[in-house]
């Protein structure tokens, strides 16, 4: 997967000011996934947005075009190979069709938003190993019978 040359200069940014996603949250009044996806172009800024966001990186508003407009979503058609992206493909294709299924089960017939959604990343200390905690919470949108 290419890194989009926006990217780069971003995270550049954020490493040199010592910046996290999550001091970044008290700039924007955004979550540190949405900020994150923005960085990827996974998300579109306001003017706004863009601003603060570039003012606090200490980048140029030169810059706030390519994060205003539209953005080309998702990965594209291939296999992820980053062994952490490829885990999450991986959970797909083991608990994906469990998952509907019981999302069925419990709602009717229908998917999960992706747009009406929240991702939240946390980490749980564990004298095991730390854990990964991963929520998502999309909005239930039944399919419409006509």
């Amino acid at each position: 997967m290419s890194i989009p040359e926006i990217t780069q200069k971003l995270l550049a940014a954020k490493k040199a000011k010592g910046l996290s996603f999550t001091d970044l949250e008290a700039v924007l009044g955004r979550d540190e996934v949405w900020i994150a996806s923005l960085f990827y172009r996974q998300a579109t800024a306001s003017e706004d947005e863009a601003s603060k966001l570039l003012t606090a990186l200490g980048l140029s508003a030169d810059l706030a075009p390519e994060l205003t407009q539209s953005s080309v979503k998702g990965l594209g058609p291939i296999v992820p190979t980053d062994p952490l992206i490829y885990r999450f493909y991986e959970i797909m294709q083991i608990y994906g069709m469990p998952m509907k299924e019981i999302i069925h089960e419990k709602f009717g017939d229908g998917i999960m938003s992706a747009i009406d959604f929240t991702l939240d990343i946390e980490k749980i200390e564990d004298p095991k190993g730390d854990r990964v905690k991963v929520t998502m919470n999309g909005k239930f949108l039944p399919y419409k019978k006509w």
